[in-house]
């Protein structure tokens, strides 16, 4: 259904374009456009240290008649963002549009989430900076105190991961494929499908989709993998539902029934406003067969019927 145009949401239209002109002008790359005709839009923001460097992507729904009588519609997707920060940041937010009704009032909400990230990395550089403080005194109490050996034990056994970390990071990052997108009331579903042989390319591949600001904004990244272990005749496999309860599971248990190996599948949802209810988990599961499919890790439908009921387990695509 088309929203009525009428003189009063025309210029808020008027307003909305100015205003993400000027947006995508200040911000660069920083600006995502994930729907123009349905005016949803992002931005990642980050605190603008190096270290601790945090992030956070702001996901917007402007409706018709924003700025004039109606807020913005927003999601803040961070991972290390919860509870009491999360409502104090929304809290904040709501607060700067009352006092700012009527008026254009994003880049007030994208600077005092960057206000946020800032003040939230320098506590965080304070607590360190006090656990190295309270360490180094304590390794210089004297060589009788008895939880020195803990001191050196821990630093041993980072000398040792770091050695692990070395031989890790001679792995290559396995190909990336992305599927086709599935749009029902607004929102949209993509699949990305890697082969993967250990935990840690299941890593570097997140890794890797989130260096794409469009797949970083989404409002939830859904993923799970299964890994053979050929010499244990055993599975490692887990999955994670990135806020859509009980999806990551779902997801795991069509890659349990189709027996695929040594893959990983992320589904992508960017949400349009609009609840779908159980909808949404029959679009992440299609989305994850489509892409098994088109890669080879199992038949289509019609192959599976012509091949009769031998076909049901379902060939795994061989990985180097």
């Amino acid at each position: 259904m088309t929203d009525v145009i009428t003189p009063e949401n025309g210029e808020d239209l008027q307003a909305q374009i100015e205003e993400v002109e000027a947006l995508s002008a200040i911000y660069g790359d920083e600006w995502c456009v994930i729907d123009e005709a349905s005016r949803i839009f992002c931005i990642k923001i980050s605190n603008g240290l190096d270290e601790p460097k945090l992030t956070a992507c702001l996901q917007i729904i402007l409706p018709p008649d924003y700025p004039s009588s109606a807020p913005p519609i927003y999601q803040i997707n961070a991972a290390w963002l919860r509870g009491p920060e999360k409502t104090e940041l929304a809290n904040s937010l709501e607060d700067l549009y009352v006092e700012h009704a009527g008026e254009s009032n994003l880049y007030l909400w994208v600077e005092r989430i960057r206000e946020f990230l800032l003040e939230k990395s320098q506590s965080l550089e304070a607590v360190n900076q006090s656990v190295n403080i309270n360490m180094t005194a304590e390794e210089e109490e004297g060589d009788n105190d008895e939880d020195l050996p803990d001191l050196r034990t821990l630093r041993l056994n980072t000398e040792n991961a770091h050695l692990f970390m070395k031989d890790a990071d001679d792995e290559e990052l396995p190909p990336i494929k992305h599927g086709n997108t599935i749009t029902d009331r607004r929102s949209t579903f993509q699949p990305h499908l890697a082969p993967v042989v250990t935990p840690r390319q299941v890593k570097m591949v997140l890794e890797k989709l989130y260096e794409n600001k469009k797949i970083a904004s989404a409002t939830h990244n859904i993923y799970a993998y299964r890994i053979h272990c050929e010499d244990k005749n055993s599975f490692l496999q887990d999955c994670e539902d990135d806020g859509e309860t009980a999806a990551g599971g779902r997801l795991l248990h069509l890659l349990q029934i189709l027996d695929v190996r040594n893959v990983m599948v992320v589904v992508s949802r960017w949400y349009g406003g609009i609840l779908l209810g159980p909808d949404r988990f029959k679009h992440i599961n299609n989305c994850a067969r489509n892409i098994l499919v088109e890669e080879g890790y199992t038949p289509s439908t019609d192959e599976a019927h012509k091949s009769g009921p031998k076909s049901k387990k379902a060939k795994s695509k061989k990985t180097k």
